[in-house]
């Protein structure tokens, strides 16, 4: 027996074949496509119809590859902030990503941004789905009075697979119009975005069955029709849950950006609002929440422009034998404990260029860049929740890298696991919750690396440089 997976992000997509004890049997990937909406300063949307033909084009793919597993259960993780707009005819005909800010004009209008605050755990921001609704319904009215209902893409899959229309705790407390005390929709909420509570679907636990996948599905695909979704949840939440993560135990999540979270049993407020409080996966704890902001993504573009012609572990070794700080990068892109984006960044070195520089001093001040960031994050965390465990756990593509690994155990001094499930993290927390649904136990994922902290003097002073860079360019 074996689940199928979908795990659809920001940048690209996965499906899966997994078996319950969490081994990847064949996986496929596609790249997210997004179009510029002109009528927004920074507006971008997706067209589910294309972002599903690539999904069940891999699905028929993989199924055919392997005509001797039995699918037992379907099941998706999704992209947090991310919705697909659904109409009267149950038509999915708009996508709002994550990286869509159409909102942004008129956030700061908002009233009562304490209250907000208090309620979901979030500052006001055109990144949720509220403001998203917001904008959309400001200057494309056409669009907005389609809408019948909304849901978050992991939601989403499992509509497509059943005809059942939900939103998992989890992502519900990313539209910032859930109350996450109270788990339910807030209508003062609703109200202070001009958001109509009519279009807000039922809300449910992750683990739980949406019923049957439709029998034309089953016949298309060749599922089993006796095969059933288990409804997924928010992908950073997800992927936390994949690590195996305790309470009070610090993980890092190293993808598009950098969330640094730790599991809190009860609800937890910060008066100085210097982090995230989330709904976690498991539909009674929260996962509080420090974030670098874009960071991941900035590496696979210098790699995309400086080091095609590089494999990524010959380029981790490149970085290793680097001994000198030739330059700095400050290429982040937020201060999150003063909710404060940064809007300039680049490399920074001294007049003229040193001789012995090369493109992997680039490289090394980019890698590095990250690590600050996700470190200060980590830090300011650590002020806000009392962890004391001598390690922190990493999942993501970007502890792929062991300098990142070493850089980030070396700054926070402090032992860095990752475990064997790190990079596909979201994908194993899916299994997980469908092993749940069915009542099967979960085994620990083994210790694939460990990064033990070292006295690294090279790091430190490039901290100092890159805080004091940072500071002045912004």
């Amino acid at each position: 027996m074996a689940y199928l997976v979908y795990d659809i992000g920001t940048g690209n997509s996965r499906v899966c074949i997994v078996s319950e004890q969490k081994e990847i049997i064949e996986l496929r990937t596609f790249e997210n496509k997004y179009y510029r909406d002109f009528r927004y300063e920074d507006a971008l949307y997706f067209k589910p119809e294309e972002l599903l033909e690539c999904a069940m084009r891999c699905t028929k793919e993989l199924l055919k590859a392997h005509p001797e597993i039995r699918i037992e259960a379907v099941t998706a993780a999704g992209a947090r902030e991310s919705i697909v707009l659904i109409d009267r005819d149950g038509h999915w005909f708009y996508g709002l990503p994550n990286i869509d800010n159409r909102g942004e004009a008129w956030i700061d209008d908002i009233p009562g941004k304490d209250d907000i605050y208090r309620k979901t755990g979030r500052w006001a921001s055109p990144v949720f789905s509220a403001g998203k609704l917001m904008g959309l319904k400001k200057l494309s009215p056409e669009l907005y009075g389609r809408i019948e209902r909304i849901t978050s893409l992991s939601e989403w899959i499992g509509y497509v697979f059943t005809g059942v229309l939900v939103m998992e705790y989890s992502q519900a407390c990313e539209s910032q119009l859930f109350d996450i005390g109270r788990r339910e929709w807030d209508e003062e909420l609703c109200a202070l975005f001009d958001v109509n509570m009519r279009i807000l679907p039922e809300v449910c636990r992750a683990s739980s069955s949406l019923g049957r996948v439709k029998e034309p599905l089953c016949e298309e695909l060749g599922l089993p029709k006796e095969a059933v979704f288990i409804v997924g949840g928010a992908d950073t939440q997800v992927a936390v849950y994949g690590t195996d993560a305790q309470e009070k135990e610090i993980v890092i999540v190293s993808g598009t950006t950098s969330p640094v979270v730790t599991i809190v049993p009860d609800r937890f407020f910060d008066r100085a609002e210097r982090c995230w409080v989330d709904c976690y996966i498991d539909g009674r704890s929260y996962q509080v929440e420090t974030n670098a902001g874009v960071s991941g993504r900035n590496y696979q573009i210098l790699k995309r422009i400086f080091f095609e012609d590089v494999d990524y572990p010959v380029l981790d070794q490149r970085m290793k034998e680097k001994s000198r700080i030739m330059c700095v990068a400050s290429l982040g892109t937020l201060i999150f404990s003063e909710n404060k984006t940064l809007k300039n960044g680049g490399f920074y070195m001294p007049a003229p260029l040193d001789e012995e520089m090369d493109r992997y001093d680039f490289a090394f001040a980019l890698v590095a860049d990250i690590a600050c960031s996700v470190v200060q994050q980590y830090n300011s965390l650590c002020e806000m929740i009392l962890c004391e465990r001598s390690f922190i756990l990493g999942c993501g593509g970007g502890f792929q890298s062991e300098v990142l690994s070493q850089l980030i155990a070396d700054l926070a001094q402090k032992t860095l696991i990752i475990r064997s499930s790190y990079r596909q993290a979201s994908v194993i927390g899916c299994v997980k919750l469908c092993n749940d649904h069915f009542g099967r136990k979960n085994e620990i994922s083994p210790e694939e690396r460990v990064f033990h902290p070292k006295e690294n003097r090279m790091i430190r002073e490039y901290f100092d440089r890159w805080a004091a860079v940072r500071k002045q360019i912004n």
